[in-house]
């Protein structure tokens, strides 16, 4: 009863926050007039403050330039002008070292201080939009002041462990380079040499990184590191010409048609080279950091055993969970949505023929059976991607009824390379470049074929490409007229609450119609999603063991137990980031509830959905504003 009484008071906090009345007065008279003006947001320098004045417009550009200076790699993601940031980077290489983080960090609390004092030139909605949300931006990107701990990353702001089993420059390097890293100019191919010829120095400003960590007693979990350690010791296993930094640069120089052959095969071995004397005498190097850490590493799961850990959980709470309530009340919220779920299972598996055993139980059952399982093969994987690739045809050809913008950027489906797939999660998105030349990227992990039942790809791949990550992220990096930070803007509870929603959409879509199967597929996708309060919570806050972890998310969702074990040991690496997803959802859907009720017949479905998007990716708070604009302009 206590538990049932404190979800529907967190529930009712969730709905009930969505029917206060924005403190924005002005509101555009349609979303498609407020796009067309949303120049205002920039600020233009052009306008009315004096000449001598940094103006917002000249603040949002300082502070693009101040992130993707030293985020070379991630500028080269995105395939950013080199205006935007501020020097040539496609041959630069990173710098992790504790007096960059530390410069960088400062850089970007100074440029939140000057936005905060730099009035407004304009009243207008989406100006004042623009400064709330960079002034969020420049605080998530500088980290949290009184942690000097960790790194910053472009996609989850202060991430605790610099070295760990599933991101981190050690891996993200290698794979930006291979994907995303443009090679079709000479002159690109010799600026992926000179960033080869940097590793060193990389893994230098990395190992200084993570003993200055580990002086503070900032201590990684044991098990952490050993997942890095398999990772470090598969890197340098290939002979250096068949590592894949070689292998996929040779494959891009080889397109290069004003290259002879011999340029060709001189860049290649130039790649094997460096590969063989630079990269991997840094790895090594690096491995060894790492085995010398690992006798010191804590044995304990979760964040609070670090220094003031509970005060940086609480803070990841508020950054990637974008919520107020107190880990306790998530916890809480957490098992009432356990407890839901598992009932919507259960009436589908009774209907099914399935009766016997709890669940979780029926689910692994479920999961053993030959007719939901792709052959763990060359070609059981080759047919898994097809049936992928077809889900997002099908769902695409549905998505005018229920959408209305389109985004312009393509999306692919890869899997995982091989060497980093033991510590990856099941599905992942990256996004595309500005100008479309790399498309957005759906990774899928097909290490163990039993973790992509049949009936759960559906969800998957709604979830990471269409309509998820990939039609929101795409939408958000088409609106030309924001400050680019805004475009990219990597808000956690937003993003993955809106591909957590995506799921949901795409069953009122009529996608799982006559599929009970794959209907469970999602309710199980949520399930891990619910479970996911509860473990996180259970981690960082209440002292859980990692086994504790497992046993209660193998027990509830039945999922795979590779799965399993990746999933509670990604949250021992991310405190706080696996909170976003429910609790992203639950707010979205509560908005989109306040507005039917509200509007009645003036709800418009694909509106909506256009004010959630078009909007760009934003704190919760100012998500509400704008949906109760567009809600008072459709009013009038």
């Amino acid at each position: 009863m206590k538990k049932s009484i404190i979800y529907s008071t967190i529930i009712s906090a969730l709905f009930l926050t969505a029917c206060n009345d924005s403190k924005h007065t002005e509101v555009a008279t349609s979303q498609q007039t407020a796009n067309k003006h949303t120049a205002n947001t920039t600020e233009n320098s052009n306008n009315t403050q004096t000449q001598n004045k940094v103006t917002l417009a000249q603040l949002y550009q300082q502070a693009t330039k101040a992130l993707f200076s030293k985020r070379e790699l991630s500028a080269s993601v995105y395939g950013l002008p080199v205006q935007d940031v501020g020097v040539y980077y496609a041959d630069k290489m990173e710098n992790y070292s504790p007096a960059s983080e530390k410069k960088l960090r400062q850089s970007l609390l100074n440029i939140n201080k000057e936005i905060a004092k730099t009035p407004l030139s304009n009243n207008s909605a989406t100006a004042k939009t623009t400064k709330e949300v960079m002034l969020s931006l420049t605080r998530y990107f500088a980290g949290n002041p009184n942690f000097s701990i960790g790194y910053i990353d472009t996609w989850m702001g202060l991430s605790p462990f610099i070295i760990n089993q599933i991101n981190g420059p050690l891996i993200s390097t290698v794979r930006i380079m291979q994907t995303d890293q443009k090679i079709i100019s000479e002159k690109d191919a010799q600026d992926y040499l000179a960033r080869l010829s940097q590793f060193d120095q990389l893994i230098d400003s990395i190992a200084a990184k993570v003993n200055s960590d580990a002086a503070q007693n900032w201590l990684p979990p044991k098990i952490i590191l050993q997942g890095a350690l398999r990772y470090l010791h598969s890197f340098t296993k290939p002979e250096p010409s068949k590592h894949a930094l070689v292998t996929s640069f040779a494959k891009r120089v080889n397109k290069i048609t004003e290259l002879s052959d011999q340029k060709k095969q001189q860049l290649i071995a130039q790649a094997t080279d460096k590969v063989a004397n630079i990269v991997y005498p840094a790895y090594k190097k690096i491995t060894q950091v790492t085995e010398q850490l690992l006798p010191k590493a804590r044995t304990e799961a979760g964040i609070w055993a670090q220094p003031n850990g509970d005060k940086f959980y609480q803070d990841a709470i508020h950054e990637l969970g974008d919520s107020d309530l107190t880990a306790e009340q998530i916890h809480q919220l957490g098992l009432s949505e356990v407890a839901r779920i598992n009932k919507q299972m259960d009436t589908i598996l009774k209907a099914q023929g399935y009766t016997k055993g709890s669940v979780g139980e029926r689910m692994v059952a479920l999961n053993e059976e030959p007719r939901f399982l792709y052959a763990d093969s060359p070609a059981g994987r080759a047919q898994l991607l097809k049936d992928v690739n077809g889900y997002i045809a099908q769902i695409t050809a549905k998505m005018p009824t229920a959408f209305k913008a389109t985004p312009k950027y393509k999306v692919e489906v890869r899997p995982y390379p091989v060497e980093i797939q033991d510590g990856a999660p099941g599905g992942e998105y990256n996004s595309p470049s500005i100008d479309g030349s790399k498309p957005g990227i759906y990774w899928i992990n097909l290490r163990d074929m039993k973790a992509n039942p049949k009936f759960g790809l559906k969800t998957l791949t709604y979830h990471e490409a269409i309509p998820g990550h990939h039609w929101q992220i795409a939408l958000n990096l088409e609106q030309a007229d924001m400050p680019f930070l805004r475009r990219i803007a990597p808000y956690n509870a937003y993003a993955e609450g809106w591909a957590l929603y995506a799921e949901r959409v795409a069953a009122e879509m009529g996608m799982y119609k006559n599929d009970p199967f794959g209907n469970l597929g999602r309710l199980q996708g949520e399930m891990f999603r619910a479970v996911r309060l509860v473990v996180d919570t259970g981690l960082h806050y209440k002292h859980w063991t990692r086994e504790q972890a497992i046993d209660y998310m193998a027990a509830q969702t039945g999922s795979a137990k590779s799965d399993v074990i990746a999933e509670i040991e990604r949250y021992m690496t991310w405190p706080g980031q696996a909170l976003g997803y429910k609790l992203g959802m639950l707010k979205i859907l509560s908005l989109r509830k306040h507005a039917k009720e509200v509007l009645g017949d003036k709800f418009d479905l694909g509106e909506f959905h256009d004010v959630v998007l078009l909007g760009g990716a934003v704190p919760m708070k100012v998500l509400e504003e704008n949906i109760n604009q567009w809600i008072a302009s459709k009013n009038k």
